[in-house]
């Protein structure tokens, strides 16, 4: 199968310690950066002044920002910021979604060295997350609030917390105390704001990045200039056709987050790419709109989740002619926040294989908010997914291995984080006595007597437990088993069994796939009780079970919850993770249901 030719092999360097810890790191050299982020913008601008660098819908077409018009609004912007007064200690708090205004404002920042925080918008717009919104306000004291429009976000402008502060918005409808993002366009970006990004460091602090809050309250990442610049040496360096050919995005993932703000964002920037704002996404009444914009526009990389894909690949084998335009300039096909299931990966290869006659390269890496992120990566071609790869070049990966060859990860290099925000105890907890960022995360080697095959994630080590007969369960992995196991029944599922004798499994249906397959979706006391649905659970289950062996991967009882997650109780943060203690604590009565043999809404094995 002829794949995409232009890419590094991995080359990974191995010292064993004699503690039994094991250091990773990559062959090749990490390339200079950038000191700072503007410096890409100014470079872009100079050298190809009229190429689109940011994009968004706009009627039937785009809104085009080209790079030379992009940095002169930017000195504009940041020539308003600095006459307010904004500087490194009075961030600017960005609520709204991605778009083209969003982006401009951000850079601006970083151009004259005033952090911006971009929060979840679902955290304004959602009346249930406002508390997630004053968390945010009242850790980061912004100086400054921005919205892409003032009626659509009323609500969270109203709040108390943002008394005093100055809000922008790009429409503002009249309302009073809104400052029109138009005016601040009008600010003189001349010689202040260019002294302001000569000042700017690569120890700046660029922006503040909330983490999820699945396990505690939201902290506030300081990304830095550094971080975010050498990380995109570390990623051309893994992926050396980036350099090829300026990358071309029609990308959906938000900026709150790291993947979408800092490793796409910056992705297009860095390289003098186009970033062409989906404003779909891969859900119901969303996803037609994502279809469209790809239609419009040929992506040289496609970056999604896995679900995404999956919604992908029917729509193309509904629609040839879009089938052509998805994979005519396709180079990647990256997935993040799961394993792309093995069905549709062999879909799209084969469907690449049709339309271009080779496979672009199909891949994934691993990172976190706080390592700006991308720390592994599989920069060559795989056979299958599930595989976050090798170090990238100048990180040095730390694994403490387990009696099962488990490990846990620990990171250092340039990509990472200094500490939390205003919170130095936090900080101090998360690096270890070598300055190793302690992760949590768990991984496992795909080949143990080959470093150069990669690892492969294995979960959460806070999420593990044991169950009353000291058998640890790895929950992380045997959520992602089951998930397989009973796809598409189950939208999501939180693992049971902490200090009980048995694992159970919660789960959240996929109410429009039970509809459609005919199962039976009425709610009682919080669980739906349909024989049908829970005896094809249980078929599911039996035969799982006849293929496994051992306790700790056993799934002994089941309940299908009639509610979804919420929100604005903390089930579920900005990112669509289920908290797991947030969901088994609002639901204690069904946790204990869960492992009463008597209640009907219950299947046992």
């Amino acid at each position: 199968m002829k794949r995409t030719t232009n890419f590094r092999p991995h080359s990974v360097r191995r010292e064993d310690r004699a503690d039994g810890t094991i250091l990773l790191q990559s062959a090749y050299e990490l390339s200079p950066s950038v000191p700072r982020t503007g410096d890409w913008l100014r470079r872009w601008a100079d050298e190809t002044p009229e190429r689109v660098f940011l994009a968004e819908r706009s009627g039937a077409g785009w809104r085009e920002e080209s790079y030379a018009s992009a940095l002169q609004k930017v000195r504009n912007l940041a020539g308003a910021l600095l006459a307010r007064g904004l500087n490194g200690d009075t961030p600017i708090l960005i609520m709204s979604g991605n778009g083209i205004d969003h982006g401009l404002l951000a850079l601006a920042g970083q151009y004259a060295g005033i952090p911006t925080v971009p929060v979840a918008e679902q955290y304004a717009l959602i009346h249930g997350a406002h508390g997630r919104l004053r968390h945010a306000i009242e850790l980061i004291q912004p100086a400054m609030a921005y919205v892409v429009d003032a009626d659509q976000y009323g609500e969270a402008l109203a709040l108390d917390a943002l008394d005093g502060i100055e809000v922008v918005a790009s429409r503002t409808h009249g309302r009073a105390g809104v400052t029109a993002f138009d005016e601040l366009l009008n600010g003189a970006g001349g010689p202040a704001a260019d002294a302001a990004f000569d000042a700017v460091t690569p120890d700046t602090v660029a922006k503040i990045l909330m983490t999820s809050g699945s396990t505690s309250a939201p902290k506030g990442v300081l990304t830095t200039h550094r971080m975010l610049c050498t990380n995109q040496s570390m990623i051309t360096d893994s992926l050396p056709f980036l350099k090829d050919r300026p990358p071309v995005l029609v990308d959906w993932l938000p900026w709150n987050h790291v993947f979408g703000g800092s490793h796409n964002f910056n992705l297009a920037l860095a390289n003098g790419g186009s970033l062409y704002i989906d404003d779909g996404k891969p859900v119901k009444g969303l996803f037609d709109r994502t279809v469209e914009n790809l239609s419009m526009k040929s992506s040289s990389i496609c970056f999604n989740v896995p679900v995404g894909f999956a919604m992908l690949l029917e729509a193309m084998r509904a629609d040839p002619a879009f089938r052509e335009t998805f994979f005519t300039d396709l180079d990647m096909i990256f997935y993040a926040g799961a394993s792309l299931p093995q069905e549709v990966w062999g879909g799209l290869e084969a469907m690449a294989m049709e339309v271009k006659g080779e496979v672009p390269l199909m891949t994934s890496s691993w990172g976190l908010t706080e390592t700006a992120p991308a720390t592994l990566i599989q920069q060559e071609p795989a056979d299958r997914s599930g595989i976050v790869g090798v170090p990238v070049p100048g990180a040095t990966i730390k694994l403490i291995p387990d009696a099962d060859q488990r490990c846990e990860v620990r990171v250092k290099g340039p990509n990472i984080m200094p500490g939390y925000f205003r919170n130095p105890d936090k900080t101090a907890e998360a690096f270890d006595d070598e300055g190793f960022f302690i992760t949590g995360d768990a991984m496992k080697f795909v080949d143990p007597d080959d470093m150069n095959k990669g690892m492969r994630f294995d979960g959460r080590i806070s999420e593990d437990f044991k169950l009353l007969t000291g058998t640890w369960v790895r929950a992380a992995q045997l959520r992602l088993d089951m998930l397989g196991c009973l796809a598409p029944l189950a939208a999501d599922l939180v693992i049971t069994g902490a200090d009980r004798d048995q694992i159970g499994v919660m789960i959240f249906p996929n109410m429009a796939q039970l509809q459609a397959e005919g199962f039976g979706t009425g709610e009682q006391d919080g669980a739906l009780n349909d024989k049908l649905l829970l005896g094809e659970i249980h078929r599911r289950l039996a035969e799982r079970d006849r293929e496994i062996s051992g306790s700790a991967n056993r799934i002994a009882r089941a309940i299908v919850l009639s509610e979804p997650p919420s929100m604005a109780d903390s089930e579920v943060t900005a990112k669509g993770n289920l908290n797991f203690r947030s969901v088994l604590t609002r639901r204690k009565a069904l946790l204990d249901r869960l492992y009463d043999d008597a209640d009907p809404a219950v299947t046992t094995l």
